[in-house]
């Protein structure tokens, strides 16, 4: 079997090339746009590029070469072994073909516009198994015609919307239980984030909130959530080991709700888990949101994630959406985690800055206008 790479400004162009050089009979294992050329990664030009396989003994014969009469195959136990033989290397090529199709996910081409969509994905970070499942799914909804790019965009927001609407809750103002904790890697705003979540119950709500604080490693931290305490006229709590969270925990049983504040440690150091359960009661009935910011890289997200894995996390709390035009990595959670999101922070004000989720706003971030 023979198997080439050819690449041309059209298929047809391709395919000529392909029939000219590998026979009627060659087999299409995978066909892919590319971009080459160019200066300093502009003006590159676009071309298809086409895998094709054949038989070896299906392959043209040159004009100038003489080649010997061979006498045919008689009608006999051979004739079924040269048969066998065909029959086994057509199998090896569909085997190849399928297996590449299902495989080669990330260099894979729709056609127009759907590949502009899949582009879109891409670029916004979501996962190139995810990108590819939701573009196949709207093409394949259209029995692969060329449709409007419009209403492709149209489908794609509404296949993101489909996809995680029974993945997790989406929105806040729904904290069922009476203790609030926010967790998460350091420097991702959970002190802000839960000043504004307080602002939100104290003046929105007209709810009595008391603040409780674990991060006795940052001082600023402290005095942070201390300012906050003051400008809203609600009491705070230093717990710097568990029976001075109990302490507090009593203290406050008659609040409506208590936003606790935790250290953030780096995200990679498997003992911040364990020392956030000798401070904290997360067996406790307790909601729990792990804090993540859209500014870190869509892998550190997932091993973050990872990290809390064993905390009975409610919903996710995204910040910093205003520091960052990449949002893929908000349906690579909710999809591969089945996690709801909460709330999205876009700024430093308190309270202003912060928003309730909801589908139809993620699916724009995704999707744009």
């Amino acid at each position: 079997m023979k198997v080439k790479k050819f690449k041309g400004a059209t298929m047809p162009e391709v395919m000529q090339v392909v029939r000219k050089e590998l026979g009627p009979d060659a087999v299409i294992l995978n066909s892919k746009v590319i971009h080459e050329g160019g200066f300093l990664g502009l003006f590159k030009k676009r071309k298809m590029e086409v895998l094709a396989a054949i038989d070896q003994t299906k392959l043209p014969k040159k004009k100038h070469v003489t080649h010997k009469k061979v006498a045919e195959p008689k009608t006999d136990s051979k004739s079924n072994v040269v048969s066998s033989n065909q029959d086994n290397v057509l199998q090896e090529l569909r085997e190849m073909k399928q297996w590449m199709q299902k495989n080669a996910t990330k260099d894979s081409s729709f056609q127009m516009p759907y590949q502009l969509a899949y582009d879109h994905l891409i670029k916004q970070e979501v996962d190139q198994e995810i990108a590819y499942d939701l573009t196949d799914s709207i093409q394949a909804r259209f029995n692969n015609d060329e449709i409007g790019e419009s209403k492709v965009w149209v489908q794609l927001s509404f296949e993101v919307k489909h996809r995680i609407a029974n993945k997790g809750t989406f929105g806040g103002e729904i904290f069922d239980k009476q203790f609030i904790h926010l967790v998460g890697p350091t420097g991702v705003g959970k002190t802000t984030t839960i000043a504004k979540l307080a602002a939100h119950c104290v003046l929105n709500r007209q709810k009595k909130v008391a603040f409780i604080t674990t991060d006795t490693y940052r001082i600023a931290a402290i005095e942070q959530l201390k300012t906050y305490s003051k400008i809203l006229d609600v009491p705070i709590e230093i717990a710097y080991n568990l029976d001075d969270y109990q302490k507090a925990k009593e203290k406050f049983k008659d609040y409506d709700y208590v936003f606790v504040d935790t250290a953030g440690r780096n995200f990679r150091d498997e003992k911040y888990i364990k020392e956030l359960g000798k401070i904290v009661d997360l067996n406790y009935e307790v909601n729990t949101y792990l804090v993540l910011s859209l500014t870190t890289r869509a892998k550190d997200l997932e091993e973050i994630y990872q990290q809390f894995d064993n905390i009975p996390i409610k919903q996710l709390i995204l910040t910093k959406k205003d520091e960052t035009t990449t949002y893929g990595p908000i349906l690579n959670l909710c999809l591969k985690y089945k996690m709801g999101i909460a709330y999205i922070t876009n700024g430093q004000d308190v309270p202003d800055d912060i928003e309730e989720t909801s589908i139809e706003q993620i699916g724009k971030l995704i999707v744009g206008d």
